[in-house]
């Protein structure tokens, strides 16, 4: 009677296991897709993972989820059941997270994510107004470019709009970016003419942005500069060939302003919009009166 017992309670212990929750993702993907590839790369995963995923799930289940036909897939009563069941469950985990990481932040520091040479020679010189403004508030600056995901600890991030970012994200505009071509203030008159760029003056690339000489050019209505060329790893690297005499870089406005100010660089021929532009992105739009908001609000402010 014993071993009876045990059997059948072993039965519906294993009936009542949850699958895999990678499984799960992959299936709920997959479901509201009905495409295994758009699921896979919007997971970042390939469609064969998916596409195993799914079928180890339907294994563990003991049935199909979905109708295969013509490398398409569809799916079936028993998916439909499954995919509302576990739609339900990953919109009240995603709530609870949501939730859990707003209380979080509320007593943490801010992680506000920025792209490297913008941190360093922007908002850093400028930083200690903000910190005076809100003495009882720390916020951590992190260096960073590119994609990021906000599930990684990052609060906020100022990212110029040269890459695609999920539909999900909130973002502010800052301002315009500006770009023109700049040098050592001394050199001025040896590389450029009244009229333009001399055609021998030396040209600062950067690895970064292999286009930003083109982009103005483009931007400005002026001829392609062909002259003899250096190219740096980043950004920051041709700034400071530039100031150090080098050649002639493409100086974003805000990154050179303070150079441009202290007379160290001139740019003769001042900055056009490229049509690109810098935005605070967050998860969520800004609550009003927030530290957030206040953020944004200074950002605007000190970035005309």
């Amino acid at each position: 009677m014993s071993s009876d017992m045990d059997s059948e309670l072993d039965t519906q212990m294993g009936d009542a296991r949850l699958p895999s929750l990678l499984a799960l993702r992959c299936f709920e993907a997959a479901a509201r897709c009905e495409n295994f590839s758009r699921a896979a790369q919007e997971l970042h995963l390939t469609h064969g993972a998916v596409s195993r995923a799914v079928r180890l799930l339907e294994d563990d289940l003991g049935v199909e989820l979905f109708e295969r036909r013509s490398r398409r897939v569809f799916l079936n009563e028993a998916g439909r059941k499954l995919a509302r069941a576990v739609s339900d469950g990953m919109g009240l985990m995603r709530q609870a997270t949501r939730e859990l990481r707003a209380s979080a932040r509320q007593t943490r520091p801010l992680a506000l994510s920025c792209e490297p040479t913008l941190l360093m020679r922007w908002l850093i010189p400028r930083w200690s107004a903000f910190q005076a403004h809100q003495p009882e508030r720390e916020i951590h600056l992190l260096a960073g470019g590119g994609p990021f995901s906000f599930e990684a600890g990052i609060d906020l991030a100022i990212r110029r709009d040269d890459f695609p970012w999920p539909a999900g994200y909130h973002a502010e505009t800052l301002f315009a970016e500006r770009v023109g071509p700049v040098c050592r203030a001394d050199k001025v008159e040896q590389w450029f003419t009244a009229n333009g760029l001399r055609s021998d003056a030396p040209l600062l690339h950067t690895r970064t942005r292999p286009s930003a000489w083109a982009e103005w050019a483009n931007a400005a209505g002026a001829s392609a500069a062909d002259g003899p060329a250096q190219t740096f790893e980043h950004f920051y690297f041709s700034l400071q060939a530039a100031v150090a005499g080098l050649g002639v870089a493409i100086g974003p406005w805000h990154l050179v302003r303070d150079d441009i100010d202290s007379g160290f660089l001139g740019a003769p021929l001042g900055f056009v919009e490229d049509g690109s532009r810098y935005c605070l992105l967050s998860p969520d739009a800004l609550a009003p009166e927030s530290l957030q908001a206040e953020l944004l609000a200074w950002l605007r402010e000190v970035g005309r």
